[in-house]
């Protein structure tokens, strides 16, 4: 088991993600400290440093998300979140003026945990769209994959 993430680790996971991140999709190029690998399960819950446990994250995806698997839904259920090896982006979220949209209870839970829609980021990703970069083409098939 690895807990140092190698440059050559890091790349690898970069080139699957298309350069976007995998939460929000604003391309690495775009987001203001970039994109950093984030493990899906932390190593605090036991997750591994293995290819099929990491994304590549935004710094603001990844600094809300933190060590957190989940979160309590409206009902007050526990709700894994979105997890990008996993699951399908559009079954779960809906983009609509710059806001991400939670269509499923993880998207809804993911949304919220990972503040997705703060006034700034909504911002941000509204003056990209204005300039045909958000969505990027990289983000579009990250949406369908």
């Amino acid at each position: 088991m690895r807990r140092e993430i190698s440059a050559e680790f890091r790349r690898r996971v970069a080139e699957r993600a298309y350069h976007v991140c995998e939460y929000c999709l604003v391309h690495e190029d775009d987001a203001y400290h970039g994109c950093e690998v984030d493990h899906i399960i932390s190593l605090k819950h036991a997750g591994l440093t293995v290819p099929e446990n990491l994304a590549y994250a935004c710094f603001h995806c990844n600094r809300h998300k933190g060590a957190d698997v989940g979160s309590r839904s409206r009902t007050g259920t526990f709700v894994r979140l979105f997890n990008p090896r996993t699951d399908r982006w559009l079954d779960h979220f809906l983009l609509h003026q710059g806001r991400i949209e939670g269509s499923s209870e993880i998207g809804v839970v993911t949304a919220r945990t990972l503040d997705f829609n703060h006034i700034e980021r909504v911002t941000l990703r509204k003056l990209l769209a204005e300039t045909a970069r958000y969505p990027t083409i990289e983000a579009l098939a990250r949406m369908r994959e």
